[in-house]
């Protein structure tokens, strides 16, 4: 099976257990914010489906997605970050960290200049979403200061990608309605 084969077993799988969407919603924003998962397995665009199916289904509770999402994100982050801050010289040699030398050192840079804004952007820039967290724990960037940023930002995250999943849902079921469609 390929990778659109799941995102269509795992948006069926919600349409038929609605129950379930908060569950399953938090374990794709889990995978999203793990290191280096996200970059296997693209759990962006499911979740911006399951909040187009929020949007049209009008069933589901979309702030207990946004939560369920937020939840899941940040404790994907959480982990990531404490792998680096732990295992930050083994990690340096894993794949692909290992394949540039000067990363850490860079990411010591940036999170010095920016600070918790590092972590906010690297939450919205799909490629480093998932490598920005082990990266601050890597450097060693203050605990509490990574959780404020981390926290806050995976709930603004959450909002921003799941409305606008929501934005489509909505769209389409206007579009269906006025062309006959459902």
């Amino acid at each position: 099976m390929d990778i659109a084969a799941y995102s269509d077993a795992v948006l069926a799988f919600v349409r038929e257990h609605r129950a379930l969407a908060p569950a399953v919603v938090f374990v794709l924003a889990f995978g999203e914010s793990l290191a280096f998962v996200s970059l296997i397995f693209p759990f962006w665009g499911m979740l911006v489906a399951l909040g187009a199916i929020v949007g049209a289904s009008g069933s589901l509770d979309f702030w207990l997605i946004v939560t369920a999402a937020a939840v899941g994100a940040a404790l994907g982050d959480w982990l990531s970050y404490w792998l680096g801050y732990h295992y930050h010289d083994q990690i340096a040699r894993m794949w692909p960290l290992n394949r540039y030398p000067d990363l850490l050192p860079k990411g010591r840079a940036f999170f010095d200049k920016w600070g918790v804004w590092a972590i906010v952007i690297g939450r919205f820039s799909g490629p480093l979403r998932a490598s920005v967290p082990i990266v601050a724990g890597a450097v060693e960037m203050p605990a509490m200061t990574f959780q404020i940023a981390n926290w806050a930002s995976a709930f603004l995250w959450a909002i921003v990608l799941l409305m606008f999943g929501d934005a489509l849902g909505h769209a389409w079921t206007l579009i269906s309605r006025y062309l006959g469609l459902g």
